[in-house]
């Protein structure tokens, strides 16, 4: 069985939405294969319209999308006000734009609340540019970049949008110092086992122009709670 893709799942969505808008066609479900043909349009659509929610940039206008697709769906030359061709490379050319234009606005953000960051009461920065501010100081040793950690932390946006959290899933997180990026491998050694720390970490020293998952856009800024539990020992018996 070929396996379906977004084009057709876009089909779909297509043939069963009227230029209404909020008009939609009958299933009839008479056959296996009607009831087949709405599971796939069900399954799929779903997954298409998660797509389009994610698409960086203003919602997608639904209606001018399936007068474009139609059109192209009929292979109605004379209806179409771009060639398939034109309209890839417009694509590519307007999502590169909307990217451009978020991951300068989310550098200039982050830039602007640093500044601002670094003048309040027992913020330090470092050499870097990352910002922390002690919770609790722990009395522990501090890992060196080739230690294993054991932590508890949580992660969010400037605006409070929590992307990632330890403490929510219940179980501490282990890696190696050098395993992460670069603002957590420059914290972690500047704590003591046992330390408490909010950092902030600047995009070049996280995910930078690449953002990371659908939270962490291009150039974000990013704020973590971090808990320094302990340096993992390796056990004797496995060397």
């Amino acid at each position: 069985m070929k396996k379906i893709s977004v084009l057709v799942a876009t089909v779909l969505v297509a043939m069963g939405m009227t230029s209404c808008g909020n008009s939609h066609r009958s299933a009839s479900l008479k056959t296996g294969v009607d009831s087949a043909s709405y599971a796939i349009g069900i399954a799929n659509g779903a997954q298409f319209r998660q797509m389009m929610e994610g698409a960086p940039g203003e919602p997608m206008n639904m209606d001018d999308l399936l007068a474009g697709f139609e059109v192209a769906l009929k292979n109605d030359s004379a209806a179409m006000r771009m060639t398939p061709q034109a309209a890839q490379a417009f694509i590519q050319t307007y999502f590169m734009q909307v990217q451009t234009r978020e991951a300068n606005a989310n550098k200039e953000e982050g830039e602007k609340f640093l500044e601002e960051n670094k003048t309040k009461k027992d913020v330090f920065t470092t050499e870097s540019g990352l910002q922390y501010q002690v919770v609790t100081e722990g009395t522990g040793e501090k890992p060196t970049e080739k230690d294993r950690v054991k932590v508890h932390y949580t992660g969010t946006l400037l605006d409070g949008t929590k992307f990632d959290s330890s403490v929510d899933r219940g179980e501490p997180a282990e890696f190696p110092v050098n395993g992460v990026i670069k603002g957590w491998t420059e914290i972690l050694q500047l704590m003591p086992v046992g330390s408490k720390y909010i950092v902030w970490v600047p995009s070049e020293l996280a995910y930078g122009e690449r953002g990371a998952g659908s939270d962490i856009g291009p150039n974000k800024t990013l704020k973590f709670e971090i808990e320094l539990l302990e340096i993992v020992k390796e056990d004797a018996d496995k060397k």
